[in-house]
């Protein structure tokens, strides 16, 4: 799809490919560019006087945002999606622009791909959905809704990956544990990053900024923005659980170390009395008067050997007793 557009009024739907002549039908008119090209992109902000920085905003790595001008009101949000990374089998969010352009009876939405929930809505208006045809406005405060209903299930999904790293953290204590840890830390800070701005955005509109808003449709903003308020929320909940996950996995790494250092300590400990003692013999010398006495005794050896075991074996049992073992 690159343009389309379809106007209503009285309850009737109709679709236009030139948008100049949907623009001039009466009534209300919502035009949809999606994968179009610059020529495209430059008549259509022709048409409706569209500044030309606007559209360069959905192209490049803006913010949500809200801006008011003159004739129209621009809308700037972003769609999330949870995908697999390029090159590992991990997860990071793909964040996609979409702009919403609103006039007193004109709608223009402009993405660079086609955006499922903006979809979604044509595909209502297209049906005849009264609910939807009540102005510009109003489609623009489902395609928010629409937007924010995604939100929800990219932080269900990431919801999930905390579960699974919290019931691996205790019981492995690898890499590939940190590594899920680290991502899923990065997919929130992603998210945050996208959240807050768009709850701002969504706010102005609430708030009834832009002076082509019915009153009426203010309070449906108002919802979206209580639910940007409840993942902001959650984010930062789950930011926490992440964070804590990390603290237990340091902690867990932290036991698993001083486990092994205790029984490496252990063999140690055994390990030095039985190195002094047979340090000790080595320094005896054929026929010296300074020899050890049992030096040139006949069961000398097997002696010292019972004598180091018993050492080796009251040790063990110290160990034991003590729960080092």
């Amino acid at each position: 799809m690159t343009v389309s557009a379809l106007a209503f009024a009285d309850g009737t739907v109709e679709t236009f490919d030139n948008i100049r002549t949907a623009r001039d039908k009466p009534g209300a008119v919502w035009v949809r560019a999606s994968d179009a090209t610059d020529a495209e992109l430059e008549h259509v902000a022709d048409v409706f006087s569209i500044h030309h920085l606007s559209v360069e905003d959905i192209r490049s790595d803006v913010r949500p945002k809200t801006e008011v001008f003159d004739d129209y009101t621009f809308v700037l949000l972003k769609t999330a999606t949870l995908v697999p990374e390029d090159t590992t089998f991990r997860e990071e969010i793909d964040i996609e622009s979409v702009g919403l352009f609103i006039g007193e009876d004109w709608l223009v939405s402009l993405s660079e791909h086609d955006i499922d929930a903006v979809g979604r809505i044509w595909q209502a208006a297209l049906d005849g959905d009264q609910r939807i045809l009540r102005g510009p406005d109003f489609i623009v405060y489902r395609i928010c809704d629409g937007l924010v209903d995604d939100f929800f299930d990219v932080l269900d999904q990431i919801e999930a990956q905390i579960e699974t790293v919290e019931d691996a953290v205790i019981a492995d204590t690898s890499i590939a544990t940190l590594e899920s840890i680290n991502n899923v830390r990065r997919e929130l800070l992603s998210f945050r990053k996208l959240v807050w701005p768009t709850r701002e955005a969504v706010g102005s509109l609430a708030r009834g900024d832009p002076e082509g808003m019915q009153p009426e449709t203010e309070k449906y903003f108002r919802d979206v923005y209580d639910h940007l308020f409840q993942l902001v929320d959650l984010t930062e909940t789950y930011r926490e659980l992440a964070s804590g996950a990390r603290d237990i996995y340091l902690n867990s790494l932290s036991v698993s170390t001083n486990e092994v250092m205790k029984k490496l300590t252990v063999v140690a400990t055994i390990v030095l009395p039985l190195t002094f003692v047979v340090g000790l013999y080595g320094m005896n010398f054929e026929n010296s008067p300074y020899n050890i006495p049992e030096f040139g005794w006949t069961y000398g050896y097997p002696a010292v050997m019972v004598g180091m075991l018993s050492v080796t074996l009251i040790l063990l049992a110290y160990f034991r007793k003590m729960e080092w073992l």
